[in-house]
């Protein structure tokens, strides 16, 4: 008797390159090296997916950083409102699980690591994110979420 369900074993057809090339176009960024770049994409991708107030992304902030999660939480919050108001798009974010990012995930995180080191360059990728000319007020939260995480000792870096 022949076996004629499909196998479970992947193959190598070209449907599943297709769907494998689909998947990379989506999320061409892997995960940043850094793991507080990692806790701050976690919790913004729980905050913009289940809203600014998400337990999840609460509880990871509070198991990174301790007593003192109150300011990386509320100021990373006020991030996420002032992306969500100001943005004249929608930013793409991907579910919790995925290993990699979409490109606007790359491009928030790389913000956060240069916005005290390379201002304009940082300016540039938020102008570019929101597709609007006056980041400033976005750019300033941003500068506060990075010094929160930086003054607790979790610097993000890309």
């Amino acid at each position: 008797m022949t076996d004629t369900r499909p196998s479970s074993t992947p193959s190598s057809t070209p449907a599943s390159t297709n769907l494998l090339a689909n998947a990379t176009a989506l999320l061409p960024h892997p995960l940043p090296p850094c793991e507080n770049a990692r806790i701050a994409l976690f919790a913004m991708r729980r905050m913009g997916a289940h809203g600014l107030a998400d337990a999840r992304a609460a509880h990871t902030m509070f198991t990174a950083f301790g007593q003192s999660f109150r300011r990386p939480l509320v100021l990373l919050r006020a991030l996420m409102a002032d992306l969500a108001g100001t943005s004249a798009g929608s930013i793409a974010i991907a579910p919790c699980c995925c290993a990699r990012m979409t490109p606007a995930e790359s491009a928030m995180l790389s913000i956060l690591a240069r916005v005290e080191t390379a201002p304009e360059t940082a300016r540039y990728l938020m102008t570019d994110l929101l597709g609007v000319r006056r980041v400033d007020g976005v750019l300033a939260s941003a500068a506060a979420v990075a010094a929160a995480f930086a003054d607790e000792g979790r610097p993000v870096t890309m």
